[in-house]
């Protein structure tokens, strides 16, 4: 009998989300980070540092490309910089864990521009790699004394070349007693997973990696007191209370009185705390301008409403709240966390900032 093919049958799969279609299969960051080119891993050693270490620094700034010196992502603790308290994010992004080979010439050009004091010693110094260290290195970097030994006996071979392209650079002399006097204990490193757990808690992360957005916290309960905040479209809603009841209405206590206009209220104030949560939630989960972006839209969306002939200013925050309900929006990355309520309460939000108004006067 003739030897046969056989072909196994395809195992049933779960049917795919429309997401899962358009996207394709989700890429884990820590396998996502080691497609990145070089620049494109300095980029986010940058982002993550700025964002995640922003408690520990004063400023963090980004060296890189020729004639660094040896100095990659830095992060100074003071006004003096270089000259003062500082540590370094070495950014290295090769197919493999670091090597000794890999990391001696960035020592070497760190010792030898300390020596010539184009800047004073970092406080710190991380290797940062998305593959981490080898064990070897790994080694090394634990014993800061095999470290210094190692370096000095793979000096010609490591580092004599690769310091300045203008010059070799010897390990003898003056210079031979800086680097046996040079702290060694300021050498370690980070792994890729490392940075990317830390940058779960960056405006950039969902932007950079997908996954969708973390859990909203719940809106803050209005306080009892109306704050300072609150003050512009608080004194705009009762302007429209009164311009409906044809009658002057001096404070909250007067709508006690008129149970569908209290009832108003209280939503508007709800609708207005759900819109200042999602902004602090943007705040720590999305890019700077996001939610201002989703304010425009709203704007845009309501202003030609807002606009119109109303019966009074209560019938007028009524409409463009109606609108702003019905709004049909697509593109801003925080609708996947906005409620209902909080489009109102960015009508009054936009109010505080009198982009709107709810009466004429």
């Amino acid at each position: 009998m003739a030897n046969q093919h056989i072909t196994a049958p395809i195992p049933p799969v779960t049917p795919p989300s429309a997401g899962a279609i358009l996207h394709g299969p989700q890429i884990p960051p820590q396998q996502r980070i080691l497609l990145y080119s070089p620049d494109e891993w300095e980029d986010f050693v940058h982002e993550w540092a700025y964002f995640c270490l922003k408690r520990l620094y004063l400023q963090v700034e980004r060296v890189g490309g020729a004639g660094d010196r040896g100095i990659d992502i830095i992060g100074f603790t003071d006004t003096q910089k270089l000259q003062g308290v500082w540590d370094n994010y070495q950014c290295k992004h090769y197919d493999h864990p670091l090597w000794p080979a890999d990391a001696s010439p960035e020592l070497g050009k760190l010792l030898w521009y300390t020596f010539q004091k184009a800047y004073l010693p970092p406080r710190h110094y991380f290797f940062v790699s998305p593959r981490g260290v080898g064990t070897t290195l790994s080694g090394l970097l634990s014993d800061p004394a095999k470290l210094k030994d190692h370096l000095a006996t793979n000096w010609d071979k490591h580092c004599r070349k690769t310091i300045t392209q203008t010059r070799e650079i010897a390990l003898d002399g003056s210079f031979l007693e800086h680097v046996m006097s040079f702290d060694f204990s300021i050498f370690s490193a980070k792994t890729g997973l490392q940075l990317v757990e830390d940058h779960r808690s960056s405006p950039h992360h969902s932007l950079r990696f997908g996954g969708g957005l973390p859990m909203r916290p719940p809106a803050v309960v209005p306080p009892s007191d109306i704050t300072a905040s609150e003050s512009r479209y608080v004194s705009q809603l009762l302007g429209a209370y009164a311009d409906h009841k044809k009658t002057p209405v001096s404070g909250i206590e007067a709508l006690h009185g008129w149970p569908t206009l209290l009832g108003h209220f209280r939503r508007q104030r709800e609708a207005f705390y759900h819109a200042e949560s999602l902004r602090v939630f943007a705040r720590d989960t999305v890019p700077a301008g996001t939610f201002e972006s989703l304010q425009d839209d709203v704007y845009d969306g309501v202003i030609d409403t807002h606009d119109a002939d109303h019966a009074d200013g209560y019938a007028r925050v009524c409409k463009v709240t109606e609108a702003a309900r019905n709004l049909h929006l697509t593109e801003n990355a925080l609708l996947g966390a906005a409620r209902p309520k909080d489009r109102d309460g960015i009508c009054h939000q936009l109010v505080n900032a009198d982009r709107l108004r709810w009466t004429k006067s």
